[in-house]
């Protein structure tokens, strides 16, 4: 069953580009070329493997699929459409592994700053999502959670018979949370069973993947992560309730977030399916060091389990007051409200210079994490997880990902290789995608500059091409301008 069903998953991926389809006007008037044979020539390639910069190189792609990478001397087909990259970088197409389709809506407190019931509630970007997230690179992406699970499959749909722009899609499930979450659009569970039935269903009706969240108890988790695994597919989470050792011995395959902000199991006295707080949390990795005997052993633990991290240091950044704010590009591309509330929740957050440099401290401590745990053979993935204060945009979230990573002290090409190849690797797709070579699929970035030398660079996208189709990222940014938060 788990073979047939990656067989069924790599289909998903690949099905609708082999047919050859002709893309709608809505794609088309954001293609910069469509060829069948293209060949950039003199680029600089950082392939995504975590090696050496590749320099003066020609790329040929015929259809959707790279056909060969030389030097000068290769031979390019004289049918091809030549474009000369001198002075740009080609790297892999992104794979977002924390990539939503939704946004977190505006701030609705009531008088005393108090959330009033329904509770939180969150907007679907069905429109400018998809588009942000192609014009920055992301060439594939797992939505990690749905809150319109048929808004997400016929979105994903719509892209792969290209009638509207987007990267590849792996959708998620609704997420599977406990009793009393703060969030009216996701699924209470009531126990174990409604869990497993849950996953049951949402597989039969062609959902990839599954997420856990904060509130879900261990034997609810249990079940979903067994009846995930019997139909071939994975499951995540973002967990509170259940700490990372317990989900671990689980069989889960993937912890969102990192443990600096989500794992509760060094919380003093804490309950069992029980989620304390955030500031709970926070205190008792304050305590820790990353290379004491606790944080060693959970690392160890995990990597003897074959259980990944994504790295979401974009989101957690955004709480940080001292960090920098939107860039003047991203603030033009949100709805008026959507950036009132963000700046509402920024400058609040600036009254309070200890709490600054708390979370300072403690984004710090993430990526400390995070470098130990590549180190000690973890596989780290990566997604910037755009909710939160809403200040992390499709795409843009990605990119700024990239350079957290580049501070946590990888190196430019590791910190490209967990957001592309990393992905693919933990999706079981590395062979189609994820990295710059011969044989796999024509997804790749043309960005201006070297960003082996200036990670900022990573920003500097001019082209994105999908499944070998040129587009322009300028076009598909321009035509979401204050959609950001509302579609």
């Amino acid at each position: 069953m788990f073979l047939l069903r990656k067989i069924l998953l790599g289909t998903l991926f690949i099905g609708t580009v082999c047919s050859a389809q002709t893309p709608s006007n809505e794609v088309r008037k954001f293609l910069k070329f469509d060829a069948p044979v293209i060949a950039l020539t003199h680029a600089r390639i950082i392939d995504g493997n975590g090696g050496a910069t590749q320099l003066d190189r020609t790329i040929i792609l015929r259809g959707d699929k790279i056909e060969a990478i030389g030097d000068s001397k290769l031979v390019i087909p004289s049918d091809a459409k030549i474009v000369d990259v001198s002075g740009h970088t080609v790297i892999p197409g992104l794979v977002g592994m924390h990539n939503h389709l939704m946004y977190t809506a505006s701030t609705h407190t009531d008088e005393d700053e108090k959330l009033p019931p329904p509770g939180f509630l969150v907007t679907e970007l069905a429109f400018s999502a998809p588009r942000l997230y192609l014009a920055s690179g992301v060439t594939t992406m797992r939505t990690a959670g749905s809150i319109e699970p048929y808004t997400d499959m016929n979105i994903k749909r719509l892209i792969d018979t290209l009638k509207m722009p987007g990267p590849h899609i792996d959708v998620t499930a609704p997420y599977l949370e406990g009793k009393e979450s703060i969030y009216p659009q996701m699924l209470w569970l009531n126990n174990a069973e409604h869990a497993r039935q849950s996953v049951a269903f949402w597989a039969g009706q062609g959902m990839t993947s599954f997420k856990a969240y904060v509130n879900i108890s261990e034997a609810e988790l249990g079940a979903a992560i067994k009846e995930a695994h019997k139909h071939g597919l994975k499951l995540t989470g973002h967990l509170c309730s259940v700490d990372y050792r317990q989900a671990a011995n689980l069989g889960i395959d993937n912890l969102e977030h990192g443990p600096v902000f989500t794992d509760s199991e060094f919380v003093p006295n804490r309950k069992p399916d029980t989620c304390p707080s955030g500031r709970d949390i926070a205190a008792s990795w304050e305590k820790l060091e990353i290379s004491g005997p606790e944080v060693q052993g959970l690392i160890a633990h995990l990597v003897s389990k074959k259980v990944s991290i994504t790295s979401t240091l974009p989101v957690f950044e955004s709480f940080v007051a001292t960090r920098p704010l939107l860039s003047k590009r991203q603030a033009e591309l949100m709805s008026a409200e959507s950036l009132r509330s963000h700046l509402h929740a920024r400058s609040s957050a600036a009254t309070n210079p200890q709490a600054a440099a708390a979370r300072e401290a403690a984004l710090k401590k993430e990526m400390a994490f995070e470098l130990a745990f590549v180190k000690a053979g973890g596989l780290l993935i990566a997604g910037p997880d755009p909710t939160g204060n809403g200040g992390v945009l499709p795409g843009f979230g990605d990119q700024r990902g990239i350079q957290l990573l580049v501070e946590a002290g990888f190196s430019a090409a590791e910190a490209i290789q967990i957001a592309s190849a990393n992905g693919a690797k933990y999706m079981g797709m590395l062979h189609q995608f994820g990295t710059v070579e011969a044989g796999k699929r024509a997804d790749l970035v043309v960005i201006k500059g070297d960003p082996s030398q200036r990670i900022k660079d990573i920003e500097n996208v001019e082209m994105v091409i999908k499944d070998g189709r040129a587009y322009d990222p300028m076009k598909l940014i321009n035509s979401v301008k204050g959609m950001v938060g509302i579609r």
